[in-house]
């Protein structure tokens, strides 16, 4: 979400927000800011934070965390017997790197044998496991890919590769792949997932809801599933509903939808926009979006309402639908608005892009800063802010959803994000950035990631985060 700059109200935030936290207190994962002075405190119901919103790739990610090794149990009875054997062994030891070498160097002529090549395929799939249990997706994607051309007809293997082209949004995972999965696993409701994810790329929601609907009568009694379904299908046929009245325009990377009365120009600059910052931001961040990106434009009074964003918000991605939506009623009038809308959600976009299914990994105040500091939306009011009593809200506060924040808290929580990305992309550099959210990808904490690519605790990065604000403030 985009959140407009207001500098002139922040002095009065800073003695409003009444955010008294001491400094030792930064890594209580129980705090919530507390309200301004004179409003009511919330009720116990009201103050915690509504449940988040299922992503489009909610239920595929919890699909791809479902361990599906094949028991190797019964080993062909064929002079290859023992070695076979070892290699079995190897695997379930975890000797990945000598399983591996040892499954190489078998010759071609060693799975003539129609038994003895379907056991091979199986010991590449576990193998694939402990890989991926390692080193993650884009380590074991070679084992899977060896497993299901030995074995074209095990759905279980099959399962397994279309689960790792998914993971790293491999282009392989097409539409046909997925629609003979769904033949060879008439019971699994992924292929039918994934299809509709497909389908929603491609803009065609008729049949992205035919694929859920099919998905829904696979899932069984899985509440979670249920509940990720009835959720997305029910925003999958709304949105259908409600853009059915609407124009599009492309451009080479994006379709951009509008009420059939808007004038010529207002779309014709929201391409031209986001042309080019898919140039230039994808070039500074090295990473480009591998599809199509449907971008809705608002009528302004209609906006809140349209997308159930917060009052405060000026844009908003997504993620179920993999949309940009910007209320863009009279936008030309502000074009610079407009631009920097556009621009960081385009980012958010991006990242969304980069991190699939593991996109709801990455701490908000991460996700918001590197939207500002990719987009070139830079806020500096947070040095200024440092010379006045005030207590910054902790970064661990700051990474779940902001929707049900204040508008003076959340203007305040976009600053430290801001200034925070801006202090570890300044201080460590984009490769380093670009290593963080890897490891995120990978399913590790923040924590962890941090240690590994910046060499520094979670809690030593804030330190020194709030070193430089408060020697800012000095010298400002």
């Amino acid at each position: 979400m985009y959140r407009r700059n207001i500098f002139h109200i922040l002095y009065p935030i800073a003695c409003l927000i009444g955010l008294f936290i001491v400094y030792q207190a930064w890594l209580k994962p129980t705090y919530l800011p507390a309200p301004p002075p004179d409003q009511p405190s919330a009720s116990t119901e009201d103050s915690q934070e509504a449940p988040p919103e299922p992503r489009r790739d909610g239920l595929l990610e919890l699909e791809s965390k479902q361990t599906r090794l094949i028991d190797p149990s019964s080993i062909p009875k064929t002079t290859h017997h023992d070695l076979l054997e070892t290699i079995r062994d190897e695997i379930e030891k975890g000797n990945v790197t000598t399983a591996e070498r040892k499954l190489a160097d078998l010759p071609a002529s060693f799975t003539n044998d129609g038994l003895v090549r379907s056991y091979v395929s199986i010991l590449w799939n576990n193998l694939g496991i402990q890989q991926e249990r390692n080193g993650g997706t884009a380590v074991s994607i070679k084992a899977f890919k060896k497993a299901a051309s030995l074995d074209a007809k095990n759905p279980i293997v099959q399962l397994n590769l279309a689960h790792a082209y998914w993971e790293l949004r491999d282009p392989a995972m097409t539409q046909d792949f997925l629609e003979q999965l769904a033949v060879l696993a008439p019971n699994e409701p992924f292929p039918h997932l994934a299809l509709a994810d497909i389908f929603q790329d491609r803009d065609q929601l008729s049949e992205a809801a035919r694929h859920l609907d099919q998905a829904a009568a696979l899932s069984g009694k899985d509440p979670a599933a249920q509940s990720y379904l009835r959720t997305v299908t029910a925003k999958v046929r709304g949105t259908e509903k409600s853009e059915a009245r609407l124009t599009s325009r492309d451009s080479t990377h994006f379709i951009v939808k509008f009420d059939g009365e808007a004038d010529q120009a207002t779309w014709t600059a929201v391409l031209e926009i986001l042309e080019e910052a898919y140039r230039e931001i994808g070039q500074k961040f090295g990473h480009f979006p591998s599809k199509t990106i449907v971008v809705v434009l608002h009528a302004k009074a209609t906006f809140q309402s349209a997308t159930g964003s917060p009052i405060w918000a000026d844009g908003l991605f997504d993620p179920v639908l993999g949309r940009i939506q910007v209320p863009a009623q009279d936008a030309l009038a502000d074009r610079a608005w407009l631009t920097r809308v556009l621009r960081h959600e385009f980012v958010h976009a991006l990242l969304h892009d980069q991190l699939g299914p593991t996109g709801s990994a990455i701490p908000t105040w991460l996700n918001e800063g590197l939207a500002m500091e990719l987009s070139g939306d830079r806020w500096s009011d947070l040095d200024q802010l440092m010379k006045q009593e005030f207590t910054l809200i902790p970064l661990t506060a700051l990474e779940g959803g902001w929707g049900n924040l204040s508008s003076d808290v959340a203007t305040v929580a976009y600053l430290e994000a801001n200034s925070a990305v801006h202090y570890l992309v300044d201080r460590f550099g984009m490769a380093r950035m670009q290593g963080l959210l890897a490891h995120l990808k990978a399913r590790q904490s923040l924590s962890t990631a941090m240690q590994s690519q910046l060499s520094l605790s979670y809690e030593q990065f804030q330190s020194r985060w709030v070193d430089q604000l408060q020697e800012q403030g000095k010298n400002g």
